[in-house]
């Protein structure tokens, strides 16, 4: 055989496997990685109290890609909450991610090229315990006690400005860095005197092993905390098709855990990160599904997403300044309110707090 004949055979069967190659590489799955900022009883792969919750129990995401065999949906739960997430879309390891202000705004400051895409968990209130048969019965008897809270996550910030409304700061206190697990542990053996949290207290408190003495409810509203659904840059960028579906999924679960004659059924789905129910029922006690389940970037988000900047500066939590414009993308969530005839299903509030009129 001719030279000539054998680089002709070799080219075609370097053709034909470059193919069969390009092929194989075709049929891989895309794989969307999705976080949450939190983690079930017992590290199940399951959380509450937020529509992005509802999204992971009731599989709305799935549920979206079920008929796109080469895309495929995985969950991570984190039990070092925000701080992890941000370390998940430093590595490029998440696409999207539930998170809190905080650790969204730390992310922001330190260069992570991320999208604010909805709102998920917004309004959350926080709550204080405190050892059974304590003496403190009011914020200001915190004073040099051993109190516990995650640092880096919104709930760190929002007990940062709830003391200080109270005439303290954490230096006043022996701030403990627990996650919920250990507060809990810590709390029920009094090896602190209080801590800062939410349902993890509240199951405590129920089981008499602690007692509630203060909760954001009923109080000022920018002590709450908000968080919501974040998106990595360069996948938005890369795949804006399948993040219109991802934001659509997470809308419908928005919608679904905003209507009240779900509430029961509400309940028994995140029921699935191992919370009691009644636990759950006392977390919306007296609040409606639809403030506290909104998906909506409104006025009211922006400006609190905007004081917890300059709160974090303030208050040593983040060194530089955070320069929210461009971060909030809105589009999406529009285009699905829009695609979904949503438009009005939930009320916007102005940076005042008040609803704004149709």
């Amino acid at each position: 055989m001719k030279l000539t004949n054998i680089s002709r055979l070799a080219a075609g069967v370097v053709f034909v496997l470059g193919m069969f190659a390009a092929s194989a590489h075709a049929e891989e799955p895309l794989v969307i990685h999705v976080g949450y900022a939190a983690i079930g009883v017992d590290n199940r792969p399951y959380s509450e109290g937020t529509s992005a919750a509802t999204a992971r129990a009731g599989e709305y995401l799935e549920k979206e890609f079920a008929n796109d065999p080469n895309i495929k949906v995985e969950w991570t739960f984190f039990k070092g909450a925000g701080p992890a997430v941000n370390e998940g879309f430093a590595n490029n390891q998440l696409d999207f991610a539930y998170q809190g202000d905080l650790p969204a705004l730390i992310g922001r400051a330190t260069g992570l090229k991320t999208k604010y895409l909805l709102a998920s968990g917004a309004r959350k209130p926080l709550y204080l315990a405190v050892a059974k048969d304590s003496n403190i019965r009011k914020i200001e008897d915190l004073k040099g006690r051993k109190v516990a809270l995650q640092r880096g996550t919104n709930g760190h910030l929002a007990a940062i400005k709830i003391l200080q409304a109270h005439g303290l700061t954490e230096r006043d206190l022996q701030v403990i860095n627990l996650d919920s697990a250990g507060t809990v542990a810590a709390l029920a053996s009094k090896d602190i005197d209080a801590a800062f949290g939410d349902t993890d207290l509240i199951n405590l408190a129920a089981k008499g092993s602690a007692d509630i003495v203060y909760t954001t409810k009923g109080d000022d509203p920018r002590f709450g905390r908000n968080a919501g659904i974040i998106g990595r840059e360069a996948f938005i960028d890369a795949h804006p098709d399948i993040t219109q579906r991802v934001v659509d999924a997470f809308v419908k679960a928005a919608q679904w855990s905003s209507d009240e004659s779900n509430r029961s059924a509400l309940l028994e789905l995140w029921h699935k990160a191992g919370t009691p129910i009644p636990v759950l029922d006392e977390f919306f006690r007296n609040d409606k599904l639809a403030y506290r389940n909104s998906p909506l970037i409104d006025d009211l988000l922006v400006s609190l997403y905007k004081e917890q900047a300059v709160k974090s500066k303030e208050y040593g939590l983040i060194r530089r300044e955070v320069d929210l414009n461009g971060w909030f993308e809105p589009k999406y969530l529009n285009n699905s309110l829009e695609r979904l005839g949503l438009q009005k299903f939930w009320q916007p509030y102005g940076a005042d707090g008040k609803p704004v009129a149709s």
